[in-house]
């Protein structure tokens, strides 16, 4: 794990865009960090309808999750508002 890189607890489900907001900072950088619904039930393994089980899956696949962001971070993979995003 990349320790200029750190993630912070806790996720946010955005309804109207159907994804999972987290934080992270790189290089004392905030970053915003999305994961669309799509792409968190392919991880899970399984459909995810309320957004209590859509935190709960985030929990679990937490670390993954984070992995899939610190990469997309260290390829430089910013979207253009300079977000990541994980679809």
């Amino acid at each position: 794990m990349n320790q200029s890189i750190q993630f912070n607890d806790g996720a946010e489900w955005q309804e109207k865009e159907q994804r999972l907001m987290f934080t992270g900072q790189m290089l004392g950088t905030s970053l915003s960090c999305y994961i669309s619904r799509r792409y968190l039930e392919q991880l899970a393994g399984r459909p995810l309808s309320r957004p209590e089980e859509l935190l709960q899956a985030y929990e679990g696949l937490r670390f993954d999750i984070e992995e899939l962001a610190e990469h997309k971070m260290e390829e430089q993979e910013f979207s253009e508002d300079g977000a990541i995003y994980l679809y």
